[in-house]
């Protein structure tokens, strides 16, 4: 899925590519946001599953690429606070930065979205398709619980409000930014995320449940989880 937006000074890209379910790659990731004065990046390859914990996962997809995501890593500072809950959804190689807007940064990033896009092409090209129906039906399941998490937790939704308004950041969020939520399963974000769910059935608005956050970028140069 694409979508460019250019409404009332602000540019949105949303790029994102999923695999077909036969195949576990991570997704291609580009989610872009700038006013005149204030960009906001999130360029990844996110994995299909949590490679905080999910070694063999990393070690297939993401040990290669670590050269590419340390490059990048020192031309985009990491843009502030994800909670750990949202780690689960990033590589160790994602680019979560925000800057000042000006043509060199976004020179940059078109550089490393292109370098970022290639790399998810090899790995596409090398991917073996998955014949097993039950894994593919997790594969399914957990594009869906990332879209799912995306859309009601994404880590640049705090600055987004306060720089557009509540009302502008929450419809551009469920509405544009992951609007595949509501397609590629029925399973809703309680289902997925018990834990948040409060005492009158609704969605707890706490960013984590946990409360623990990554002000740094919690990977080490060889991809290693140094978050703890």
């Amino acid at each position: 899925m694409g979508d460019l937006l250019r409404s009332r000074g602000i540019t949105v890209l949303d790029f994102g590519v999923f695999p077909e379910p036969e195949y576990d790659l991570p997704i291609f990731c580009a989610n872009f946001f700038a006013t005149a004065s204030r960009s906001i990046v999130v360029l990844d390859l996110n994995p299909l599953y949590d490679v905080t914990v999910q070694r063999d996962y990393k070690e297939k997809y993401f040990k290669k690429l670590m050269p590419l995501g340390q490059k990048y890593a020192e031309l985009f500072p990491w843009g502030g606070k994800i909670t750990s809950e949202s780690m689960k959804f990033f590589s160790p190689i994602v680019i979560w930065t925000t800057f000042s807007t000006s043509r060199d940064k976004h020179d940059d990033l078109y550089s490393a979205f292109v370098d970022y896009y290639k790399a998810w092409l090899e790995l596409m090209d090398e991917a073996v398709e998955e014949k097993d129906v039950p894994q593919i039906l997790h594969n399914r399941e957990a594009q869906h619980k990332y879209l799912t998490w995306r859309a009601e937790k994404d880590p640049g939704y705090p600055l987004l409000k306060k720089l557009v308004g509540e009302s502008l950041a929450k419809d551009l969020v469920r509405n544009f930014l992951f609007e595949g939520v509501d397609t590629l399963g029925t399973n809703t974000f309680l289902d997925y995320f018990p834990e948040y769910r409060c005492e009158d059935g609704g969605v707890n608005q706490k960013r984590s449940m946990i409360g623990k956050s990554y002000e740094t970028r919690p990977w080490d140069a060889k991809g290693e989880f140094t978050g703890g």
